[in-house]
């Protein structure tokens, strides 16, 4: 099976539009300091209103893409349920923090100043407890996943999203000593996945009922492809035109960002996919199960580390170059389930019709 098929040029080379972004963002701001200082300027209850726009531009067609009713089949094969939840929700925020901490305090505790060290920390969390939603469609389908399955995993994840990611991260940076005003956390939430997922809902249910779901997943849906690219791109754009000073100050952070986020990347896939196999799942539930948690609903992390710390602030950095190194470690983690397939029990999709 080709690992480039079912992933798009845009998100086969995500790393390389990142790179560019950080390129172009900080000339902006270099150049032209007028568009970070009026951008700067609208905001609302300390959210900002033009990242605010891009980021549901990128998040409503995820939304659109999951069919809550899967929810039902949850019952048909519990074990990878319960493999998803745990590790993503029990698991994957506190270890996160761990690595994360270990590795910006300890380890880089002389190369990375103590503010922004907790910067960065925050970052990292806001990514540890938002599992993936949108790309772990593109993972399931290069592992030749069990596509109504990681539907059902997707679903349930999204539900635990609404209760369970505020006082996750609000408890873990409080741990970390970390202050966060927690309207603005709930706001967030509210603003960057409860009313896209209820758009989501009610233009799916629309849509279907006047023409069909047929018309629905094969046209309707692939109108919005280029929506989260563009709102992806820009935010970036405009993110980094206002990091530009920081990134000139401290290049070497990127690399410093990216190994625990990395190491916390493989170490999670490895705990659900292990996991799985132990309880001899399918591989078509096993690598899924492994890639939900691996990946990051990284544009959530975005939108709510530059809602509470800024535009100019480390978590908001932080939570980018997650972006930027999401692609080609998920890619390396597709190779080994390919590569370990033989491993598990049949692939036959039965568990969810």
């Amino acid at each position: 099976m080709s690992e480039n098929k079912g992933i798009g040029f845009f998100e086969k080379y995500l790393s390389v539009w990142v790179v560019l972004c950080i390129l172009v963002g900080i000339l902006i701001g270099q150049w032209i300091p007028a568009v970070p200082e009026t951008l700067g300027q609208w905001e609302y209850a300390n959210v900002s209103i033009p990242i605010a726009a891009l980021i549901w531009l990128m998040i409503f067609p995820m939304m659109l893409k999951v069919d809550f009713r899967s929810v039902k089949n949850v019952a048909k094969q519990p074990k990878g349920i319960v493999v998803t939840c745990v590790t993503n929700w029990m698991i994957k925020p506190f270890t996160m923090f761990c690595i994360a901490w270990f590795f910006f305090f300890v380890v880089f505790k002389y190369l990375i100043p103590l503010n922004l060290a907790d910067e960065y920390l925050a970052g990292a969390v806001l990514l540890g407890a938002a599992p993936c939603t949108a790309m772990v469609f593109v993972w399931s389908h290069l592992t030749n996943g069990n596509p109504a399955y990681t539907l059902v995993q997707v679903a349930v994840n999204d539900l635990i999203i609404l209760i369970a990611y505020v006082p996750i991260v609000g408890f873990l940076l409080g741990i970390g000593g970390i202050q966060i005003p927690w309207t603005t956390l709930i706001f967030s939430v509210v603003l960057f996945v409860v009313i896209p997922l209820l758009a989501g809902i009610l233009t799916r249910v629309t849509v279907i009922k006047n023409r069909g779901i047929n018309y629905f997943n094969n046209v309707f849906v692939n109108k919005f492809n280029s929506w989260t690219t563009i709102g992806l791109l820009l935010t970036l754009i405009i993110l980094f035109s206002f990091q530009g000073k920081t990134i000139i100050e401290n290049p070497l952070h990127i690399v410093l960002i990216a190994v625990p986020l990395i190491l916390q990347t493989v170490f999670i896939f490895f705990v659900a996919y292990g996991w799985a196999r132990a309880w001899k799942l399918p591989h078509s539930i096993a690598a899924p199960a492994g890639m939900i948690g691996a990946s990051n609903f990284f544009e959530l992390a975005v939108a709510v580390a530059i809602s509470l710390f800024g535009l100019e602030s480390g978590a908001a950095l932080a939570t980018v170059v997650g972006v930027l190194v999401e692609v080609p470690v998920m890619l390396s983690l597709v190779r080994v389930a390919n590569t370990s397939r033989k491993n598990f029990i049949s692939d036959i999709y039965e568990c969810v019709t």
